[in-house]
């Protein structure tokens, strides 16, 4: 007999089954509706489904048959109106097992159990007790080295050896303990991890934003249900926004229906290892944006520690470090944003409800199916987690939602020392920057140095070139244009450093005016001339001043009288002289002056400043003969 595609709906008093018979006849069809069981025959098509709701046969019920589709519609009313059918989408588990039903089942499930279990499910552990065991016989080694759903299975890959290297990373998983097969998985992933290519994920990281951004199928549908419940246009939401294709719907077909009787510590294990699959399978969705690649049942066996190293966890906590060290070791992309991603991703799938998890199972199924090495996966685990998902309590996906979100996975958890990491980098990336920052400004620093000097050589070329040309002109030129020339050199240096202590007092003497108007004048405009001009000046025209200062001592017959200090001002002046001689930026030079009363009157002389070039000295003597001195 063949078992037809058929689809269930309900509304708020009926339920609609759809049955695709192609090429049956309609005067053939056979119904028999009775409480829960549902049964249809029309040769060769048989089927027979256990509803989670029990329907009646009133006079109500309607049916047709479109023959060109060969679509047979049946529409029977609900025993309790109103009541809502929960999993009507669960194909699998509504064909009834094989066999037949009215013989009695060798183990049988008794009402108080299923009350005891309802109960248990409330106060739900999802923490397993880890207790030692000792191994004593070989039997009971044996018993450790199950693996698969549930723990269920072993001796598998004895008679596969050939594809046991290109489907686990287990070397020998029917001789090695859950405990030795952790022991070896964490050895692996701390040789695998490879700390350059996770600090390139972590700093070049715009692919990485791109991915997170990206919105898989189970945000839209998250979306959408919220957006029903904010309208209120559907009062049960919570498989009504996750819907199969007709792929789906066929391999949903084609699962046998089982029953699962698990201890609590089986239980529990089950569960934590779905939530290992998702995790990879949400990871893989994300990296390749929903395409998937001939690497996608690569990524989603090394990502899963249930699946690669057949692993047995034993609390939520431990998924998440498993698979957020597993993430940094083996995909392309090795970013933790993307594991916090994940995991949210997983905390949606699970708050969606068991449709929505079947529907990541039957793409891992497929993913597996259409690999050749892989689908020795789907006979251990994914093909049992199909048809167990369908029976499994909503109140438990739910539950274990909410520890999921509880849970949290820090980067210290994971044991790669990730943060001293990334201090580290961050340490070398600063001192990297620093030093370009340093180059970028000697080299600015050497440019402009070579381009002042430059400039100076310039300038002091054309200083050259003038004062030059000014020596040969005043060599033909009248004696005052010396007198202005040589007057403007000292002017200017008394100006910005003569001494507190002399004056200088011009004598009633018509030449003696005239030169110290022009010294004024000298002044002013050379207080308009930068620094670095003057020096320039006065280095370039440095030989022609003493020749113009011998004229000058020749030619002005003016008296400048110079103020006497006190003895003890004179005393005081010279022990200041003696400490400033010390620096080698001060100069002085000690003058006689002739005649007895200069001797004894004691006339002393001023330091002369760093930038002072000339120092003029005259005597105080109107009737002695003017004589100079200069330094």
């Amino acid at each position: 007999m063949i078992t037809p595609a058929f689809e269930l709906s309900q509304e708020q008093h009926f339920l609609t089954i759809t049955v695709h018979v192609p090429y049956a006849r309609a005067s053939e069809f056979d119904l028999y509706i009775d409480g829960e069981d549902f049964k249809l025959y029309a040769k060769p098509y048989f089927l027979r489904l256990t509803l989670p709701g029990r329907i009646v046969e009133d006079g109500r019920e309607k049916a047709s048959f479109d023959v060109d589709k060969g679509l047979f519609t049946i529409r029977i009313p609900k025993e309790t109106p109103g009541q809502h059918f929960e999993g009507l989408d669960m194909l699998t588990a509504l064909l009834a097992p094989k066999g037949s039903r009215s013989a009695k089942p060798l183990v049988e499930e008794m009402e108080g159990c299923a009350v005891t279990e309802e109960e248990e499910e409330e106060e739900f552990d999802w923490q397993i007790d880890q207790t030692p065991y000792v191994v004593t016989t070989e039997e009971e080694l044996n018993s450790l080295c199950k693996y698969g759903f549930g723990n269920q299975r072993a001796g598998v890959f004895t008679r596969l050896q050939d594809e046991l290297g290109d489907v686990i990373d287990v070397k020998s998983p029917d001789n090695t303990t859950a405990a030795e097969r952790r022991l070896n998985r964490l050895a692996a992933e701390q040789d695998k991890f490879d700390p350059d290519h996770y600090l390139a994920d972590l700093f070049e990281d715009d692919y990485i934003h791109h991915l997170l951004k990206y919105q898989p199928w189970w945000i839209e549908a998250k979306n959408e249900r919220e957006k029903k419940l904010r309208t209120c246009l559907e009062q049960h939401t919570e498989e009504a926004t996750v819907t199969f294709s007709e792929e789906e719907k066929e391999q949903l077909r084609k699962f046998t229906n089982k029953s699962y009787l698990f201890d609590k510590k089986a239980s529990q294990q089950v569960w934590i290892s779905l939530v290992d699959i998702i995790l990879a399978y949400a990871y893989e969705v994300r990296a390749t944006e929903g395409e998937t690649n001939v690497e996608s049942a690569w990524n989603i066996r090394k990502l899963s520690g249930t699946l690669s190293w057949l692993e047995s966890y034993n609390s939520i906590q431990n998924v998440l470090e498993s698979c957020g060290r597993r993430v940094l070791c083996y995909p392309l992309y090795r970013h933790f944003k993307l594991i916090v991603a994940a995991i949210h991703d997983t905390s949606v799938i699970l708050q969606l409800g068991k449709a929505c998890v079947l529907k990541c199972l039957l793409a891992v199924h497929r993913i597996f199916r259409e690999n050749d090495p892989a689908y020795i996966l789907n006979d251990l685990y994914i093909s049992d987690y199909c048809v167990w998902i369908q029976k499994a309590k909503s109140k438990k996906v739910v539950a274990l939602a909410e520890v999921l979100l509880k849970t949290k996975l820090r980067k210290a958890d994971l044991g790669f020392e990730l943060e001293e990491l990334e201090a580290a980098a961050l340490l070398v990336q600063e001192e990297n920057r620093l030093t370009a920052a340093c180059q970028v400004s000697r080299q600015r620093q050497s440019s402009s140095e070579s381009e002042e000097e430059t400039g100076d050589s310039g300038e002091s070329s054309s200083c050259s070139s003038s004062g030059t040309d000014e020596s040969d002109s005043e060599k033909g030129d009248s004696p005052g244009r010396a007198k202005d020339v040589q007057i403007k050199q000292p002017s200017t240096v008394e100006q910005k450093a003569g001494p507190p202590g002399a004056t200088i007092i011009p004598v009633a003497n018509p030449r003696a005016e005239q030169l110290d108007c022009a010294a004024e004048l000298l002044a002013d405009e050379n207080a308009a001339i930068s620094d670095s001009a003057v020096k320039k000046v006065q280095s370039a025209s440095s030989s022609i001043t003493r020749k113009l200062i011998e004229e000058l001592g020749e030619q002005v017959h003016s008296v400048v009288k110079i103020s006497e200090w006190s003895e003890g001002a004179a005393s005081e002046s010279c022990n200041m002289l003696q400490d400033e001689q010390a620096k080698p930026s001060v100069e002085s030079t000690e003058h006689t002056v002739p005649g007895p009363a200069a001797a004894q009157q004691g006339n002393f002389l001023e330091v002369c400043p760093k930038r002072s070039p000339l120092l003029i000295i005259a005597n105080c003597h109107e009737d002695v003969e003017d004589s100079w001195s200069v330094t």
